[in-house]
């Protein structure tokens, strides 16, 4: 399976680009719903791989969601997104249908894991495939190598941490593109919490002085919304 398609439905908005773009960025193709009736009609009309369902939604539940797709799918996992914890809620969303039970506030790294889990043949972890020794990304004059998390311009080489290695990947991973801050939180940290987000930007400005040797590399803030790499 190439690209894992995910049917997201997720009322709060804000949280539902942020899961989004976090599992986009892990190469994920993401069916994002607002409610439970669109999700009904996205699953059918989507087949997904996999279905990721906040319990409490308007127009229709994420229990009452699963109870229909278990009428006509036994197969597709199903796993709840919910503030909802208590026992009692748990049970009932097993008992609807669910294969795993996420509780809010959840990192989209767990998320992820999870949903590998239950789309394994045999309900384990699968081991990612061996990454190339060098995974090299031309940046303006620069080589960035982030299995070895340092850049290059000719015979200088610079070490980075592996934190600014992260960073740097996910603004190589979409030249030109904006890369949400909040995604960037949630993906290499867990959360996006102030303290993490008063990290990132110690982070940024590192990343900023390392690259400063091709003059033409810039990262650049978005304000309100994140950063773009340009060159």
């Amino acid at each position: 399976m190439d690209k894992i398609r995910v049917l997201l439905a997720e009322d709060e908005l804000s949280l539902a680009h942020i899961v989004r773009e976090s599992l986009e960025v892990s190469n994920f193709e993401v069916i994002l719903c607002a409610n439970g009736e669109q999700a009904l009609q996205k699953y059918k009309a989507n087949k997904p791989h996999i279905l990721a369902l906040d319990v409490m939604m308007p127009k229709m539940d994420g229990f009452e969601v699963a109870r229909q797709v278990r009428l006509i799918d036994k197969i597709t996992p199903i796993i709840f997104l919910t503030a909802r914890s208590q026992p009692k809620d748990v049970v009932a969303g097993f008992e609807h249908g669910a294969n795993d039970y996420l509780k809010k506030p959840f990192s989209v790294e767990e998320l992820i894991v999870r949903m590998r889990v239950l789309l394994s043949d045999n309900r384990l972890l699968v081991a990612p495939k061996a990454k190339p020794v060098n995974e090299n990304y031309q940046i303006g004059s620069i080589v960035f190598n982030s299995s070895k998390n340092n850049i290059q311009q000719g015979i200088n080489i610079t070490q980075l941490t592996a934190r600014e290695s992260d960073i740097l990947k996910m603004l190589c991973a979409d030249q030109y593109q904006v890369i949400n801050r909040k995604a960037l939180l949630q993906t290499i940290w867990g959360d996006d919490s102030f303290f993490n987000a008063r990290s990132l930007d110690v982070f940024i400005t590192k990343l900023r002085r390392h690259l400063a040797i091709d003059p033409n590399i810039q990262i650049i803030n978005i304000r309100g919304v994140g950063y773009k790499l340009v060159w």
